[in-house]
């Protein structure tokens, strides 16, 4: 195990599977401390950490509820005794409709989960992380943020505002040693790409074509970037919407 993150405390939201989940793991690898986060019990990541020789935690949260997350960060607190970096991650992709087709409950739920939720995470974050000293919060957004996707008005603007949020607590943050920045992952492999496609070979053909890499993008190549994010490798980066994709965005 290396120690680039020794002593160091991580909250990942949607930590269970997909992105959450190799974002936990390479964290641990680096000798931080962990707490998954998901909105339903998993302790499969703590088991597969534990197994690494790290220190980690479940935490049972609804992300669109306030007590839920004002509760997660103070289990995080009394559990390790301090926050030092959030990949604020947990997300839904919603119900594909077009816009005029979108029912209000889908908007008001995946909004909730997508935008609200990460505002709220910062919310209860950023006061902790700020007695650090210094820290990183990393939320993710989507290519969606940056572009277009027909089909899924909901879920695309929540990663835009997912951007927009993430740029505004960015500048208020910046004199407070608390660097923000958000990842914006292209077509990856995950539990939410298999639902979306529901595993037809053509859909799946569909959504590779976007990518001019020919494939999806994997959960561990978004990890390495969200580590290297909160590395002081990246000690000069703030207020960023980083597209991690195929090249999809440049199109």
């Amino acid at each position: 195990m290396e120690t680039l993150f020794k002593n160091k405390v991580v909250i990942v939201t949607g930590g269970s599977s997909g992105i959450g989940k190799a974002t936990a793991l390479a964290f641990a690898k680096k000798g931080a401390k962990i707490a998954v986060v998901d909105w339903k019990e998993n302790n499969e990541v703590i088991n597969l950490i534990q197994e690494l020789g790290g220190e980690a935690l479940f935490i049972k949260c609804d992300v669109s509820k306030a007590e839920d997350v004002k509760a997660m960060v103070a289990k995080t607190i009394a559990t390790f005794g301090q926050l030092d970096y959030a990949f604020n991650n947990a997300g839904i992709e919603g119900t594909s409709a077009p816009t005029q087709e979108c029912s209000e409950e889908n908007w008001d739920k995946t909004i909730g989960i997508n935008l609200k939720g990460i505002w709220l995470c910062m919310k209860y974050e950023i006061p902790e992380i700020r007695k650090q000293g210094k820290g990183v919060i990393i939320n993710c957004s989507s290519v969606a943020g940056l572009v277009g996707f027909p089909g899924l008005p909901a879920y695309v603007a929540s990663k835009h505002g997912v951007v927009g949020l993430t740029k505004t607590a960015a500048l208020e943050c910046a004199t407070l040693g608390i660097r923000i920045n958000a990842i914006c992952p292209g077509v990856i492999q995950t539990p939410m790409i298999d639902r979306l496609t529901g595993k037809n070979k053509e859909a799946i053909q569909q959504f590779t074509g976007l990518e001019p890499l020919g494939r999806f993008g994997l959960p561990e190549e978004i990890a390495n970037a969200v580590v290297w994010m909160c590395s002081d490798e990246a000690s000069f980066v703030t207020g960023h919407a980083m597209a991690v994709d195929g090249g999809f965005v440049a199109q």
